[in-house]
């Protein structure tokens, strides 16, 4: 009987406790039981990017393919992969002895069609001074026989002369005008032959210096040189191979300036629309992660480069920061291009949207039910997406589908 009290006492405590935990499970579960998730609709500023990956081009005419205008063998190559060369700086010569020839020879037709012209110029003014001589010496001759003309006949008037010494008179004049008209005629011909050959020998000897210089250009071309700034890229041509100059030059080294590249970015369809020129732009490559590039956009292709059914957009980024030393063609670059900033934008979260019979919706709590509602939506910032009509401020949205026997249209 002593012992009975203390075992009404823990009996109690025992009690105590699972009324205490019965409590506090229930509570539990009351608060557990919360509503459905909502967002009120409120107003953002979007400052979107667009993610894009590319790789590191040359710009235009930053890679140069140098090849040989004429045929013939190899005999140096003055360089080789990696070295620095210098516009103007020999790359390879090729065999000149044939194309030395030529020159000699052009050289050659020079000199005779000069040596004509100056033949010419020295022999046809002494031919013209004679004919201009001879034209003198019988216009004086028909002068002096139509003096002997008149005086004959003035003599034969007056019967102091016979009628045939008169007539041989009118004869010394006759043959006289005759031999002025002939020498005359002579003059302009010999004239007219100097004017002639003067022209031709001057046409012989341009066309001669023209192929001379032709000559000298071909032989020029068997020395190769660098036609830009810039590192060799590569050798597709030894020393000893016969190379054959067609319709297409034989590539011997591609010439790169590391000093004008770019980044070529592959845009996604959806995005391109977005993206404008001078915008800003960073981009990361694998060989340096640490290290950022910034740019800015400075053209996009018209033209779609279609990969796997997937459409993209080459977008050039210009690079504006210092790379010189770190940047190489090829080097693939993660893209981020810096969108302009969109404020006081209508937005909901991404999750609160959906994708029914073809049309963007949301479910609005309107008096503790939910409401299918039909939206128009516009821009896109990460888990944002800005609604464009369908929704006012303050309105609640659904963050979670409701269930089909609870959602009303």
């Amino acid at each position: 009987m002593k012992r009975k009290p203390k075992t009404i006492l823990v009996l109690l405590l025992v009690a105590a406790g699972a009324v205490l935990s019965l409590l506090w499970f229930a509570r539990g579960r009351r608060s557990g039981d919360q509503g459905p998730a909502t967002y009120s609709v409120a107003r953002r500023t979007f400052t979107s990017t667009v993610l894009a990956t590319g790789a590191v081009k040359p710009q235009v005419g930053a890679e140069v393919r140098v090849g040989a205008r004429v045929s013939g063998k190899v005999e140096v190559l003055h360089t080789n992969v990696g070295a620095v060369v210098e516009k103007g700086d020999a790359i390879a010569d090729l065999e000149k002895a044939d194309l030395k020839a030529m020159v000699a020879q052009r050289q050659a037709e020079l000199d005779i069609a000069e040596g004509k012209l100056s033949a010419a110029q020295a022999l046809l003014p002494v031919e013209i001074e004679k004919a201009e001589a001879d034209v003198t010496k019988w216009d004086a001759t028909v002068a002096l026989a139509q003096k002997e003309l008149v005086r004959q006949d003035d003599l034969l008037k007056q019967n102091f002369t016979s009628l045939q010494a008169g007539d041989q008179a009118q004869e010394q004049l006759l043959v006289a005008e005759a031999q002025l008209s002939s020498t005359r005629k002579a003059l302009e011909l010999t004239q007219i032959r100097y004017a002639e050959e003067l022209k031709q020998g001057r046409a012989e000897v341009q066309r001669a210096k023209a192929a001379l210089a032709n000559s000298k250009v071909q032989l020029s071309y068997a020395t190769i040189t660098a036609p830009i700034l810039g590192v060799i890229g590569s050798v597709s041509t030894q020393e000893g191979e016969t190379v054959a100059a067609g319709l297409n030059a034989p590539t011997f080294v591609t010439i790169i300036d590391l000093k004008r590249l770019q980044v070529d970015a592959f845009v996604d369809e959806v995005d391109i629309g977005k993206v404008k020129e001078g915008q800003h732009a960073v981009f990361t490559v694998d060989a340096f992660p640490a290290r950022e590039f910034e740019g800015k956009v400075a053209a996009i292709y018209p033209k779609a480069v279609v990969l796997e059914n997937v459409v993209n957009y080459d977008v050039v980024i210009e690079i504006t920061t210092a790379y010189h030393g770190f940047l190489r063609p090829e080097m693939t670059a993660s893209v981020t291009i810096f969108l302009e900033a969109r404020e006081n934008l209508l937005a909901v979260p991404v999750k609160a949207l959906r994708r029914e019979r073809g049309k963007s919706v949301v479910y609005v709590l309107v008096n503790d039910q939910p409401q299918q509602r039909e939206v128009a939506v516009g821009w896109r910032d990460g888990q944002w997406v800005e609604v464009v009509a369908g929704l006012e401020e303050g309105d609640l949205v659904l963050l979670e589908p409701p269930h089909p026997e609870s959602a009303r249209p």
